[in-house]
């Protein structure tokens, strides 16, 4: 029998996952020069919707700003407002069709981070499968005739989508430090990241100068804003419901099942960016991602036959970290 609650879930996630990346793409293609700013009001819509949705419901709840605190996050602040703008700059500078190949180093990454930190040595198969997936990667980026110039990623869009993989690697880690500070409460957390990045990335988009460029664009007549400004809202709404539901994703379905759906996703945005942009997808291509796809889903089923880990023990008082903070880890490994 289907599981309605396990289809409606895993299917919301898939489908907000790809207008998040093909919406983004589309504000990045129409404003090139606006991807700082663009961030920084994604960054702040999450941060309203959470002020939000905190009158509604006690689930979501807003922290009290304190200065020790915010030292505290520092780390992960700095990591999150990285990751936000480098994702956002190798996307800008890719085929979406070529995004996931870009960021194809997140798994092996995340698995050499997180063994650093604990200090211990990944067993011999995670090994092998964070060799799958770099091998798929490799095939990816390797130099190719049968493209196009305009389709050739060059070397700094590469480096962008290796600092984003490695922001995600650093945020698993930086997650389980920092969930403490805020008793355990992951939209604490959340807010904590989303408005500390959002000083950090408007700061930063002030002395790049793209608030000035913003004014002039919009006060000059030719250019059609319309785009950035719906593309502002549609993914700071979706982003934000994402949050929610790669929680969900996970809780009420097994890691093994909501790899499976990533993968899914993986194969549609590849072909939803052939469709919609025109990016090229050579047997190059092809070969890197089915690789770098088999690698992940390899690395889940290894990782679903080992014994789970000791559940972290919380304060009874903090009911939403006891419920979610198991599920955002686990979500936060497997991207």
């Amino acid at each position: 029998m289907i599981n309605t609650q396990v289809v409606g879930v895993v299917a919301f996630y898939m489908v907000a996952a790809l207008i998040m990346v093909f919406v983004n793409k589309a504000v990045l293609i129409s404003a090139p020069n606006l991807t700082v700013l663009f961030m920084f009001f994604q960054s702040i819509m999450t941060v309203i919707l959470l002020h939000f949705t905190a009158l509604f419901t006690s689930v979501v709840t807003i922290p009290t700003l304190e200065l020790a605190t915010a030292r505290k996050l520092a780390w992960l602040i700095i990591v999150d407002a990285a990751g936000f703008v480098f994702n956002a700059l190798c996307l800008r500078d890719v085929e979406a069709a070529f995004f996931q190949v870009a960021r194809g180093l997140v798994l092996p990454l995340t698995i050499s981070i997180v063994s650093i930190h604990s200090r211990s040595t990944p067993s011999w198969k995670v090994c092998g499968c964070a060799l799958v997936v770099t091998i798929g990667f490799f095939i990816g980026v390797s130099p190719s005739e049968e493209l196009p110039e305009k389709s050739v990623p060059t070397p700094l869009a590469l480096f962008y989508g290796f600092l984003s993989s490695m922001a995600i690697a650093c945020h698993a880690v930086l997650i389980k430090i920092s969930l403490p500070h805020v008793d355990g409460s992951s939209t604490q957390l959340s807010y904590w990241s989303n408005l500390g990045s959002a000083i950090i990335i408007g700061i930063t988009a002030i002395l790049k100068g793209e608030v000035l460029e913003f004014v002039k664009m919009s006060s000059g007549g030719s250019w059609d804003w319309s785009v950035f400004a719906w593309g502002n809202l549609v993914t700071g709404f979706v982003g934000f419901l994402m949050s929610i539901a790669g929680i969900l994703s996970v809780k009420v379905t097994s890691p093994v099942t909501h790899m499976f759906s990533s993968a899914a996703r993986s194969v549609l945005q590849v072909a939803l960016g052939i469709r919609i942009f025109g990016d090229i997808l050579t047997v190059q291509r092809a070969a890197s991602i089915f690789t770098i796809l088999c690698g992940t889903l390899l690395y889940t089923w290894v990782k679903s036959r080992e014994p789970p880990p000791p559940p972290p023990v919380l304060p009874p008082k903090d009911i939403e970290a006891q419920q979610l903070m198991p599920m955002e880890e686990q979500n936060k490994t497997q991207e």
